[in-house]
């Protein structure tokens, strides 16, 4: 089971490499990573108060599987974005890997992800607003990509009140 410290830190070179998708040969795989990207969340929330959603290379799975729970668990594999709005918001960010570092951004006020569940079976959710910044945040940790590389400026970083 893997723990708070497991959590890759802003700097560690796995989380700037591509995950790879899931193969259905893999789905037996995806409760553990659910478990572990769960307690793991459970930890940050814990110490730092936020997070809803992990991506799976935050601990070093270079899979392509989001985990978040709002009001309940969603496990999403192989997620793609698609019909990503024009229209643009902008907001401070933040991170589990820089867990006291917020970064403003400017992220799609809409999208469709299309992705598969831990049934893999086909799965679509049309996103707004804060939900469409969280899926476009953790689908960037998929590829390699941190909130501070969307950085709108070199003044758009501030610590955590």
């Amino acid at each position: 089971m893997k723990k708070l410290d497991d959590l890759l830190l802003i700097g560690d070179p796995t989380l700037y490499e591509v995950s790879e998708p899931v193969l259905e040969s893999e789905l037996n795989l995806v409760p553990g990573w659910m478990a572990d990207l769960h307690g793991v969340m459970e930890e940050v929330r814990a110490k730092y108060h936020f997070g809803r959603a992990i991506a799976a290379p935050q601990l070093g799975i270079l899979r392509r599987v989001i985990y978040i729970n709002i009001d309940e668990p969603l496990i999403i594999i192989n997620p793609e974005l698609h019909n990503l709005s024009d229209d643009l918001i902008e907001l401070w960010d933040d991170c589990m890997c820089l867990p006291n570092l917020l970064v403003r951004v400017k992220r799609h006020r809409s999208l469709t992800l299309r992705y598969l569940d831990e049934n893999w079976e086909q799965c679509e959710w049309h996103v707004t607003d804060d939900l469409a910044e969280l899926v476009q945040h953790e689908y960037d940790h998929l590829n390699g990509v941190l909130c501070t590389m969307r950085a709108i400026d070199g003044k758009s970083f501030r610590w955590r009140p």
